[in-house]
């Protein structure tokens, strides 16, 4: 099969069409694809896009180019996929965090693959190990190591990570760049996949709010969050101007 996944432009910025039942198969020729090539050249960076990425993409250069060089640019927003609806006329699918991650891992684990863990609390990833592995017990766990590392330690993880090879790196908070620390170290990890994702070990050990399929569907998953942080209301504002941005895109496109 062809491994060219199909992409839409978005305001500029790369989404990849995924749809749910061929995201296993997906993963597996990326996989291959990855194995082949030299450590140096081998790697490949998943990013999860929200609708406030792509806004942060369009207005800095690093990210734009860490998310325009991804392997896979996977939609979370349902703004992101009524946008591209709206001005491709174009399906665009999108996936709830930590079920796109379990189903990644899945894959890994039927293919007794590995995993290495960065981000967050030890007490956190202690956890999360823990249930990890208890969920996937033939995914191997070749690492593990918290978000705050000291200066003097980054050389020796970066390390720890290219010598364990794995297939899985995922990042979560607490990495100092946060999403960009792999965008800025990734010629050095040596791992077939790269991830980040702000609460994914708080989400894993049920530290933090994960909304219900039902209520991810109708993309109100946002509600739950202002309720639990209510500055995030304020993002009315960058949300008015996405939408006044695809106004702008549609008008120009037709002319």
């Amino acid at each position: 099969m062809d491994t060219q996944i199909e992409k839409v432009m978005l305001l500029k910025v790369p989404l990849d069409i995924v749809p749910p039942k061929e995201l296993p198969e997906v993963i597996s020729r990326l996989l291959e694809e990855s194995k082949k090539n030299e450590p140096a050249q081998k790697g490949m960076n998943i990013v999860l896009l929200s609708l406030w990425d792509l806004l942060r993409a369009r207005r800095n250069k690093e990210y734009r180019e860490y998310v325009s060089k991804a392997a896979l640019v996977i939609p979370i927003s349902k703004s992101l996929v009524t946008g591209a609806k709206f001005l491709t006329g174009k399906q665009v699918y999108r996936y709830m965090p930590f079920n796109f991650i379990i189903a990644i891992l899945d894959t890994l684990e039927k293919k007794e693959l590995s995993l290495f863990i960065l981000g967050g609390s030890n007490r956190i990833l202690i956890k999360t190990e823990k249930n990890i592995r208890y969920t996937f017990p033939g995914l191997k766990i070749v690492g593990r190591y918290e978000g705050r590392i000291k200066k003097a330690e980054r050389p020796a993880i970066n390390e720890a990570i290219r010598k364990s090879s794995p297939a899985m790196l995922l990042v979560g908070r607490k990495v100092r760049g946060g999403e960009l620390w792999i965008a800025r170290n990734s010629r050095n990890l040596n791992s077939d996949f790269r991830l980040w994702c702000s609460d994914l070990f708080e989400v894993f050990t049920g530290k933090k709010y994960r909304p219900s399929q039902p209520v991810f569907d109708k993309g109100l998953e946002s509600i739950g969050y202002c309720i639990r942080n209510p500055f995030k209301f304020f993002r009315i504002f960058p949300y008015l101007y996405y939408k006044f941005l695809l106004l702008v895109y549609k008008i120009f496109s037709k002319q």
